[in-house]
């Protein structure tokens, strides 16, 4: 695939790829928590689970926002390209 040629598109796919790159991060820490507590809730709780749970799920939080709110800028500023170039579409 090539890379396109305006500039307002190539920086709209390079934060798509951040974007992409940065959830599966945040949704992977989330996942790695889930599975220490899953741990933990079968072997009583050791303090290495409840403190590995606790930081996947503090990098989860810290990292998840900024990919999620910018996927959004990018879909809807896309939408909005879209409804541009069909304007008797943009009527409805």
């Amino acid at each position: 695939m090539s890379e396109p040629s305006d500039p307002i598109l190539q920086q709209r796919a390079r934060i798509r790829h951040f974007v992409a790159v940065a959830q599966r991060c945040g949704y992977g820490a989330m996942l790695l928590a889930i599975v220490f507590f899953g741990i933990g809730a079968a072997t009583n709780f050791p303090d290495w689970t409840v403190v590995s749970t606790v930081t996947t799920l503090v990098i989860s939080m810290a990292v998840l926002p900024v990919p999620i709110v910018l996927g959004y800028g990018v879909r809807a500023a896309e939408r909005e390209d879209r409804q541009r170039q069909s304007p008797e579409r943009g009527a409805e």
